[in-house]
């Protein structure tokens, strides 16, 4: 077969070099302006498109910002830096976990900046800190349909942008305080100026994508690199410019690279350490070291090395109690790991038929021009699942569901482009059998996911699956065409069949989303899915590592009746009441103490110290900062095993009165040197009950 009868040419125009607009311009449905308000509207493309996209972004936004208040602080680990960035400027530049820069986050803290900014603007609060991840999410699924327009257009665009506006994870994360959602807009806006930067060998847009790149790196380090062979190698293979100065362009990508993340490295390698805060997650004070430590090989490795401790991290629980295998995270390693109990209805919905339309698709294009933006496109979004997903699936150290996030754009992309290439050319049969497989195999698979918690809406099992055979039927027999004359009835027809595959592919995914957006989610370990799901690993907020609520009530409830997360009988710790799944006060919601330890929320709010406690493990200390609104020392980092502070700066630190009480206890592991911290404080200070824990005063 020629590439003039492929499917994926068969008069579709879409190999054509793309007009900014992002339709061909030799396409015969475009529209020629009449009025300023007409060009506005609709520009220079079919009516539809305009109104279309802003009916996608607007229900994204509606989708993403509801019920946003229910998740109150969410992770309060972040939402407490978040708040320290608020009141200090230091704080805000390196991520400190307190207003005082005793601590860090165990991350780089670009994730922090805009909500910690939108915090100065319009006063600290859970909207003022959640409403940006949300508007990330809409900005996300914006840009997703803008990169996959430009190639396949509109309607391409448009599935690509629904697709990931309803993968459950995004909705999840989106919704919520981690890294993840920065990080996930840097991914795909770095995506869509590499599409760019491809259509003209543009060297400026490329370098505008390495430096997205690099605050991606500031986002969550590493994991923000996994993209970057799959942009290179498009870039490489397709633009439209000699060999050599694709090299010499993709050097200046690296520059990009180099120059935004480097900066800051070296800002912060280069400050005395005196003047801001412990690098929380290493043993020696450095980024570097948690660069490739911690939050490097350690990840992939799973053998703790440049682990202070041994220990998980703050987006997850502490890695000791689970081993090296991770279970009872993300799953076991392996091949299939994305498409288990812990991802698979996070983030596979539509992953089987992404790579079956990405192998398709590299097949159709196979005698197409170098340039092709086509197999671009299928370069750069296969590399991104491929790359990505491997990773995933095969370390071995410390992973999470939520991370599959940053595979939602590649795998909406992907069906994106492949469906729509596929639909214009199914006059030809193998088109149609490829699309037929897809369709059919989708709804198969979102019966599966949905099974795996086989009491939540079982009919809709039943109706997927027939609508898929009744849409793979369909494409296969051509019944948009078959009897049907004039070209609006073959128009309804096609409609039909679309409309009809659209809901066999898209109700599993969609129902999921919307219930992971009606519940509530808190913890470090958040999951996707009805309230009370038994479909993932943490859907049922176990041992106080987050999820979805099973009891009704959201977390501004909970922090007003003092009960929110787990008592401390219950979660992995004994700290100052019930907060944020370790032991500690409070947790998610409003700034409020809870009633159980209202004594020791009011005797901090009473101190004037530069920190009004220091107590072990970052979970507990920012619990205790939402809500008291003061200064908290996390000793030993997110679970006590970082060497931070030492007994002698702790001594210090008691000497000037800069810290009011010491409160025993704690969720954190610990160090030999915090146990050391802590026998001095036994043996020279006296104990005292305040509501359920046992503090000391440290001050005269």
């Amino acid at each position: 077969m020629t590439s003039t009868v492929s499917p994926t040419g068969a008069g579709s125009g879409a190999d054509q070099q793309p007009s900014p607009s992002g339709y061909a311009v030799s396409s015969p449905s475009a529209v020629e302006p009449t009025s300023r308000w007409t060009r506005y509207a609709f520009g220079d493309q079919p009516r539809w498109v305009r109104p279309s996209a802003a009916g996608l972004l607007v229900a994204t936004a509606v989708l993403y910002l509801w019920n946003l208040a229910a998740t109150g602080y969410g992770n309060s680990f972040y939402a407490a830096a978040i708040q320290a960035g608020t009141k200090d400027w230091t704080a805000f530049l390196f991520g400190s976990l307190d207003a005082g820069n005793a601590i860090t986050v165990d991350k780089p803290p670009a994730a922090l900046w805009i909500p910690a900014l939108a915090g100065r603007i319009f006063g600290f609060s859970p909207l003022s800190m959640l409403v940006p991840e949300a508007l990330m999410g809409v900005a996300a699924v914006g840009l997703l349909y803008l990169t996959v327009k430009r190639v396949s257009g509109p309607a391409a665009g448009l599935l690509a942008g629904g697709a990931l506006a309803l993968t459950p994870v995004a909705a999840l994360m989106f919704k919520f305080n981690n890294p993840d959602a920065m990080l996930t807009l840097c991914l795909v806006l770095a995506a869509y100026f590499t599409t760019r930067a491809m259509e003209q060998a543009g060297w400026k847009w490329l370098a505008a994508a390495g430096a997205v790149i690099g605050l991606a790196f500031l986002t969550k380090m590493l994991q923000g690199f996994l993209v970057v062979p799959a942009l290179g190698l498009a870039y490489l293979w397709a633009a439209p410019t000699s060999l050599g100065r694709r090299l010499l362009h993709l050097l200046g990508a690296l520059a990009g690279i180099v120059v935004v993340a480097g900066s800051y490295i070296a800002l912060f390698q280069l400050t005395p350490a005196s003047e801001r805060p412990y690098m929380a997650g290493s043993s020696t004070n450095s980024f570097l070291e948690l660069t490739f430590g911690y939050n490097g090989l350690a990840r992939i490795t799973g053998s703790g090395e440049g682990m202070p401790g041994g220990t998980g991290g703050a987006d997850g629980g502490p890695g000791g109690a689970f081993g090296g295998g991770n279970t009872g995270f993300g799953g076991a390693a392996g091949l299939l790991r994305v498409f288990g109990t812990s991802f698979g209805g996070e983030v596979s919905w539509l992953l089987p038929a992404a790579l079956f339309l990405l192998v398709a698709g590299l097949w159709f294009t196979r005698r197409e021009v170098r340039t092709s933006p086509s197999r671009a496109a299928l370069i750069l979004w296969g590399g991104w699942l491929l790359v990505t997903a491997g990773v995933f699936s095969f370390m071995s150290g410390i992973v999470h569901p939520y991370y599959s996030v940053a595979l939602a754009p590649a795998i909406a992309a992907l069906v994106g482009v492949g469906a729509v290439r596929l639909w214009r050319g199914r006059a030809y049969w193998p088109a149609r059998i490829v699309l037929a497989v897809a369709v059919l195999g989708t709804s198969a698979w979102s019966a599966v996911l949905l099974n795996r918690d086989a009491s939540w809406l079982p009919w809709l099992r039943v109706a997927i699956v027939v609508l898929g055979v009744l849409a793979a039927a369909a494409v296969l027999l051509r019944l948009d065409s078959v009897g049907a004359s004039g070209r609006f009835r073959r128009a309804g027809a096609a409609a039909v069949v679309v409309v009809v595959s659209l809901l066999a592919g898209g109700l599993g995914p969609g129902a999921w989303t919307l219930a992971t957006a009606a519940a509530a989610h808190s913890g470090s370990i958040p999951t996707s899915g009805p309230a009370g799901s038994s479909a993932g690993g943490f859907g049922n907020r176990v041992a106080g590592f987050g999820g979805n609520r099973t009891d009704g009530r959201d977390a501004a409830t909970d922090a007003a009746a003092g009960a929110d997360g787990l008592d401390p009988a219950n979660g992995p710790g004994v700290g100052p009441g019930g907060g944020d799944g370790a032991g500690g006060l409070g947790g998610p919601g409003d700034p409020a103490e809870g009633t159980a330890d209202a004594a020791v929320a009011a005797l901090l709010k009473a101190t004037t110290t530069k920190w009004s406690a220091i107590v072990s493990g970052a979970s507990q200390a920012a619990s205790l900062e939402l809500a008291t609104n003061t200064n908290v020392i996390a000793l030993g980092g997110w679970n006590g095993g970082d060497p931070y502070p030492t007994l002698a700066e702790f001594q210090g630190m008691v000497a000037r009165g800069q810290i009011s009480y010491f409160i025993a206890g704690g969720g954190g592991m610990g160090s030999r040197g915090n146990s050391a911290v802590a026998a001095w404080v036994q043996a020279n200070f006296q104990a005292q009950t305040v509501g359920n824990s046992t503090v000391y005063q440290l001050t005269k």
